[in-house]
């Protein structure tokens, strides 16, 4: 009998998947096994970080925009802010407030006691 070769599809196919970890250390890029594993591994870790890093920037527009607030001693918190712009109808999102925070305090300062006095004239009537 004469000997039959495989053919290329699998080998073309773990190829593919050591592309995928060319830059991972030892056995990690060596062995087909573990390069399956880890590539597994990276990808649920990618998928699970892209929600995270939407959660830890939110957070930290959060505390830019509330660090600011405080600084000027004015008697706002942030959830008051938040709660009077979109009582008034401005919709800034948090990522902006936070660039004009940093960029631009005195921009934010009028913005919110915009806010503050507009309040405070419909307590008054």
């Amino acid at each position: 009998m004469t000997r039959i070769k495989r053919g290329y599809i699998a080998r073309r196919r773990r190829t593919k998947m050591r592309f995928f970890v060319l830059g991972f250390r030892g056995s990690h890029s060596k062995l087909t096994q573990t390069i399956i594993q880890q590539r597994i591994k990276a990808l649920f870790s990618a998928h699970r970080d892209r929600g995270r890093k939407k959660r830890d920037f939110r957070r930290l527009w959060i505390t830019r925009i509330n660090a600011a607030i405080r600084g000027r001693l004015l008697s706002y918190r942030y959830s008051t802010l938040i709660h009077n712009l979109y009582r008034k109808q401005l919709l800034l999102n948090r990522k902006i407030l936070a660039q004009i925070a940093i960029l631009n305090r005195n921009c934010l300062y009028t913005i919110s006691n915009a806010i503050f006095e507009l309040k405070k004239k419909k307590k008054n009537k």
